[in-house]
């Protein structure tokens, strides 16, 4: 497993640039591609310097504030700091569930310099998401989604954030190295599940956590959150960053901000997909899955998957690296039946199973990966 370390930054001062504001369009929280409705014509697109001038007064810095000891007479203190950006004249906020994670209080620094209040609305752990909000009467501009499924790999993108905490309202200038990144995944879909993330080379470092990726357009495709440093081998790796697509975050925040947690169906196994390695000594599609454990009286339990058990497919649908079983889930609620192609031994089977809603529990269990 190659090292891979989220970019939260723990920061106890930090730097305040005072720029000027811009208004920008308001974002509108659309269906995930794939979903019927009307198209719009492609957004015009933009000089990198255009895109900044349009973009940034909505791009923020997220504190995540820790409460004095009982008695202490002091004040609530930053205890980490991450990127935001704004998407409603309601004042939402989305930024990365690491930098919230283990927070009492938050606050939000604009772009002018103003910090304001913000109150913590819902977490998504799975997909390293996070909304917050502020008061819809300091809200300086905002800005919107686009389609990240609509990316290619050489397409021209801008990353804007706040590395270190401290440098606000930093720019970095990349492309899209490839798409549908699947490697930094643990195989739990329940924290830091991290599918189908866009690799990018915009420098991002500890502080952009929860930053806007945006095209050419002025367009929100990504959400930046993590970077890999560092080989297995402790060889420094340059220019691997990765993002959230636009298109996941956009059914998480939705979600968020209307019921505080995210819809997730839930099949009651623990499970690993099935590597290049395994695939070929024992002849099985790369990117199947493989049931490690089935949860007694759990969805997978009442529909006669067992331990051992090779899920391939999903109503028809290959499983693969390309089109990961956390990434098919998207279209799917709580109490829908699917049909799972099931390998058992030599044999293969169709299982219908009916999904359950992961229970809430299991979400306030995630911790940040690679730490205590």
């Amino acid at each position: 497993m190659m090292i891979v370390r989220p970019l939260r930054q723990v920061v106890v001062a930090l730097l305040v640039v005072g720029l000027t504001l811009a208004s920008v369009s308001i974002a509108g929280l659309t269906p995930r591609a794939g979903a019927q409705g009307a198209t719009t014509a492609p957004a015009q697109e933009l000089t990198a310097v255009e895109l900044v001038q349009k973009v940034s007064p909505a791009v923020v810095t997220v504190w995540n504030l820790a409460e004095p000891a009982p008695f202490s007479g002091g004040s609530a203190q930053p205890q980490g700091a991450g990127t935001g950006f704004i998407i409603d004249t309601d004042g939402h906020v989305i930024t990365n569930w690491h930098v919230v994670t283990g927070g009492d209080s938050f606050a939000v620094l604009l772009q002018d310099g103003t910090q304001v209040a913000a109150e913590l609305v819902g977490t998504d752990p799975r997909d390293d998401i996070a909304v917050v909000k502020i008061d819809p009467a300091k809200v300086p501009a905002t800005v919107p989604f686009g389609d990240s499924d609509a990316l290619k790999p050489g397409q021209d993108v801008l990353a804007i954030g706040s590395p270190l905490g401290a440098f606000t309202n930093t720019v970095t200038e990349g492309i899209v190295s490839a798409l549908g990144r699947n490697q930094l995944g643990s195989g739990n879909t329940f924290c830091q599940n991290y599918s189908n993330l866009i690799q990018h080379d915009a420098a991002i470092n500890p502080g952009n956590s929860g930053g806007p990726l945006f095209n050419m357009q002025g367009e929100v495709v990504g959400v930046n959150t993590l970077g890999i440093p560092t080989s297995d081998a402790g060889v420094p790796v340059q220019g691997m960053f990765f993002a959230v697509p636009a298109n996941t975050v956009k059914v998480a925040v939705q979600q968020l901000i209307e019921t505080g947690t995210v819809e997730q169906p839930y099949f009651g196994i623990s499970w690993s997909p099935i590597d290049p390695t395994t695939a070929s000594a024992y002849n099985l599609p790369v990117g199947s899955v493989y049931v490690v454990d089935v949860e007694p009286g759990g969805p997978a339990d009442q529909a006669g998957l067992q331990a051992d058990d090779v899920i391939t497919a999903l109503d028809g649908k290959q499983i693969s690296i390309e089109n990961p079983l956390s990434d098919m889930l998207f279209d799917y609620h709580p109490g829908d039946t699917v049909q799972l192609t099931v390998l058992r031994g030599d044999q293969e089977q169709t299982i219908p199973l009916t999904l359950g809603q992961a229970p809430q529990e299991l979400f306030e269990q995630c911790s940040l990966q690679g730490q205590p």
